[in-house]
């Protein structure tokens, strides 16, 4: 728990609960958006967007509402038994899995900040000619001053800021290009699996539905807690998460469909893939003018350092855990993990040789553990022994199952199709 952030003169605090109350619990929900609009996902949205113009839209819309279901899910946990995922897989589950599980979680931690610092990383080379290796030390160094010298409190606004601007950026660019809107909303509600897209499919799924997410979110919903004592504060508490989660979530997948509109109504469009990103950058000029080249590139500066930010802080969190310790970034293991995980990323980025590839890949790699994250967070949320009153009802254990189920059989698919 954000043990850091509670006063003691808060633990008796009842809050209010009117219409303007409601913003106060804004904020966790943001920081797990972030998440999913990170560069990983804009390079799995832009080759989405570029090879099947509005064909894949729909598995934002899947992925979305999955991502709905299950970050309400781990914040119920966080609410409810006042620990993270990591440190109820730790106290919870036999040690020999809990190991497995949460081992496979730093390595896909890893891959997620690998993902953001070389999103970061890019845009410098887009704005400012910076090399991509010289891009990815900046983007580490700055996410680490960002995570120890700054409070949560501070970082979450920062966060907020760059997801706003993020957001200001697209409604620029989509101002500037002409939708087929009927196309658009057939895309959104109809499956399809075009040929070789299962890659891009399994890449846009690893990319919205995020393992270190599901962390992140059971750690930072606790710095919204009063008085847990309270059931009827719990149970408010419960309910605005949800319309925190829900807003959040709904702003994510906004931003997500607002690149892949960009990129068919541009790069599909004219029949031109995109491999790189610095190649989307270059391509939106001379289609909707310099400007938007340059916001194009800023919004994706700003997308890599705020996800290279929450990632660090879902390493800390599941590293920690480990040691059935809450993520606070004045104790060692949060540092650790922290450290570990981008520092861990920096060297994979100075091995590779293509950029773009490695953010698609990163993504894959995510949809793979997946599962394990899922399977463990509904057995955990499904027990008694661990959520008592509050676990889940046999509906919503179903339908948690069916999601992993269904993430398990995507993941299969991909395997076969790849043989």
């Amino acid at each position: 728990m954000f043990k850091f952030l509670q006063n003691i003169d808060k633990k008796d605090y009842k809050p209010k609960y009117g219409a303007l109350e409601i913003f106060k619990f804004i904020g966790p929900g943001l920081l797990v958006t972030v998440g999913f609009i990170d560069p990983g996902n804009w390079a799995s949205n832009l080759a989405a967007g570029a090879d099947y113009g509005y064909a894949l839209l729909w598995m934002v819309t899947l992925s979305t509402i999955m991502l709905i279901i299950l970050q309400h899910n781990v914040a119920h946990l966080g609410i409810a038994t006042g620990l993270c995922l990591s440190e109820a897989t730790a106290i919870y589950i036999k040690p020999r899995f809990s190991k497995i599980i949460l081992s496979s979680a730093m390595l896909a931690s890893v891959s997620t900040s690998l993902a953001e610092i070389l999103g970061g990383a890019i845009a410098l080379k887009m704005l400012f000619f910076v090399p991509i290796r010289a891009g990815a030390v900046l983007v580490t160094v700055f996410t680490f001053i960002m995570l120890f010298t700054n409070s949560y409190r501070l970082t979450e606004k920062w966060i907020i800021a760059f997801v706003s601007i993020i957001g200001l950026s697209f409604i620029y660019e989509l101002s500037l290009v002409d939708i087929d809107w009927n196309s658009a909303v057939r895309g959104w509600v109809t499956p399809t699996f075009p040929k070789g897209s299962m890659i891009v499919i399994m890449s846009v799924l690893g990319a919205v539905v995020m393992p270190h997410n599901l962390f992140l979110h059971s750690e930072v919903i606790q710095s919204r807690q009063w008085n847990l004592k309270d059931e009827k504060i719990k149970k408010k508490q419960l309910r605005f998460e949800f319309l925190d989660t829900l807003f959040s979530m709904l702003i994510g997948w906004a931003i997500n469909s607002a690149m892949i509109l960009l990129a068919a109504t541009t790069f599909f469009k004219t029949q031109t893939p995109v491999s790189e990103m610095e190649q989307a950058n270059q391509m939106l000029e001379p289609l909707l003018g310099n400007n938007a080249a340059v916001v194009f590139a800023v919004a994706l500066l700003f997308a890599g350092l705020a996800s290279t930010i929450t990632s660090g802080m879902a390493a800390g969190s599941i590293f920690s855990g480990m040691f059935k310790e809450p993520y606070d970034i004045k104790d060692n293991h949060s540092r650790l993990g922290v450290a570990l995980s981008l520092i861990v990323a920096l060297v994979i980025i100075f091995i590779i040789s293509n950029p773009f590839k490695g953010l698609i890949i990163s993504q894959m790699i995510l949809s793979i553990q997946l599962p394990f994250t899922i399977f463990s967070q509904v057995y955990l949320t499904s027990s008694s022994k661990v959520m008592g009153k509050y676990k889940n009802s046999l509906f919503s254990k179903l339908l948690l199952y069916s999601i992993g189920v269904i993430v398990t059989a995507l993941n299969i698919y991909l395997f076969i199709s790849l043989i």
